[in-house]
């Protein structure tokens, strides 16, 4: 896997290929729209989509703590999808995992998914905050239109873009870069994406699952 180093607001912070932001004077992981429970809502609703997207995202945060000694991870809002991801099996698949990791300190951000959704079990042990939410020179938020004394890190838009030749196209999930926000594509399996394009000033990096590009 290749990550992006870049300067942020002074700090030194790698984009990665997995879809998150890794702060490394922090030992932070920086996770946008996980959606637990996505699928599961929809099944409750009689929509028939794949199990195992839970299992799934919590692999994903145990490859990134593997390969990024993490002692924090924060959560840009959006961490349960609906309040069927309440739902038993979740809850305990989340909670077998958090018993593997009971010295991580976790730290949401509640986005507007959660304020349907309600907070996560107090058993997940997990530090409920609202936007913005600023440590050092970050403010971690869900919506990245919100006034913040810091630079905004920021998910809730699901970002992709779309790279094209005369004869194709794909769409990537990617990092929107801004002078003073930074939106983080969605982490969560199961959660889709929105076409951006970049503004005055703004630049795309995306990830191609394997290594991240900067494009534009």
């Amino acid at each position: 896997m290749t990550f992006r180093e870049m300067q942020l607001a002074d700090e030194t912070v790698l984009l990665l290929p997995e879809k998150a932001l890794y702060w490394p004077a922090r030992r932070m992981l920086v996770i946008a729209d996980i959606h637990f429970g996505k699928a599961a809502s929809f099944r409750a609703q009689g929509v028939p989509v794949p199990r195992g997207t839970t299992t799934e995202n919590l692999d994903a945060l145990d490859a990134l703590m593997h390969a990024h000694p993490t002692g924090e991870i924060v959560f840009l809002g959006d961490f349960l999808h609906a309040r069927a991801a309440h739902a038993s099996a979740t809850l305990r698949a989340m909670l077998a995992w958090r018993a593997r990791h009971p010295a991580l300190i976790l730290t949401l951000v509640r986005g507007n998914h959660d304020k349907h959704a309600g907070d996560p079990a107090h058993s997940l042990a997990i530090d409920m905050v609202d936007e913005p939410h600023t440590v050092g020179p970050f403010s971690f938020c869900h919506h990245p239109d919100i006034a913040a004394p810091g630079y905004v890190l920021a998910g809730h838009v699901h970002p992709v873009y779309r790279l094209s030749t005369r004869l194709d196209s794909l769409r990537l999930p990617c990092f929107l870069i801004g002078p003073s926000r930074m939106i983080l594509p969605s982490f969560g399996a199961f959660t889709g994406g929105f076409v951006v394009a970049p503004g005055a000033g703004e630049h795309v990096c995306v990830s191609s699952g394997e290594a991240v590009h900067c494009v534009r």
